[in-house]
């Protein structure tokens, strides 16, 4: 009988048209070979002087990828879900985070989406999924999100799943304003809008969360 080491991989969410699952080292390359040239990583992330652009790119997806679930705590965590159609092509990744779970309830989300699946409802998909996960099983309390202004998408994404406009920031990396959005428990459940989401393998994975036990 093989041993599970890390239960939180064993998470998946399964949407209409999008299987999610916590990423493993087996999904790397082909995560990294799917990375959309035009989605902006973390200005602060580290780069290689020696490395050309893609190179640096990959490594900052596998060092994120590995930093994720190598500092987890129950206080603090990140899960990145892989994102796939029927087929077993890589559609793009939804993150899931709770930088400071333990003390506010209230987690995160960010994704990205391969060019030429965008614009058919996917990405309204896939936070779905993680919202209720998030909502239903993890016990958040709140969602937040951010974009920039000009990034209509994510913030009609947003919308639609009901966050409401907080406050803006501005980003000191670029100037651009950053328009915060944020969902309340409440009204995602009295929404309904996560019914038709199937999710698995919550149970095993819950004290990793510092949870207790669920029925899966």
């Amino acid at each position: 009988m093989t041993t599970v080491v890390w239960p939180v991989q064993g998470l998946w969410l399964r949407t209409a048209d999008v299987d999610l699952r916590v990423m493993t080292e087996a999904d790397l390359a082909s995560v990294c070979d799917s990375f959309p040239a035009d989605v902006e990583q973390d200005p602060a992330a580290t780069r290689y002087a020696l490395l050309d652009e893609g190179s640096n790119r990959r490594a900052v997806v596998a060092q994120s990828y590995w930093r994720a679930l190598g500092t987890w705590s129950p206080a603090s965590w990140a899960l990145p879900f892989v994102a796939r159609n029927g087929d077993g092509d890589v559609l793009g990744m939804q993150w899931l985070e709770g930088p400071d779970f333990s003390t506010d309830r209230v987690v995160d989300s960010a994704s990205w989406l391969v060019a030429e699946v965008r614009g058919r409802g996917l990405g309204t998909q896939l936070r779905t999924a993680v919202l209720e996960l998030a909502f239903r099983h993890l016990g958040a309390g709140a969602a937040v999100s951010s974009a920039v202004v000009a990034n209509a998408a994510s913030l009609g994404v947003s919308r639609s799943l009901g966050y409401r406009d907080t406050h803006t920031s501005v980003l000191e990396h670029s100037g651009e304003t950053l328009q915060h959005v944020r969902l309340e428990r409440d009204a995602w459940v009295a929404s309904g809008r996560g019914a038709s989401v199937r999710i698995g393998g919550v149970g095993p994975a819950l004290p990793y969360f510092g949870l207790g036990d669920e029925d899966d």
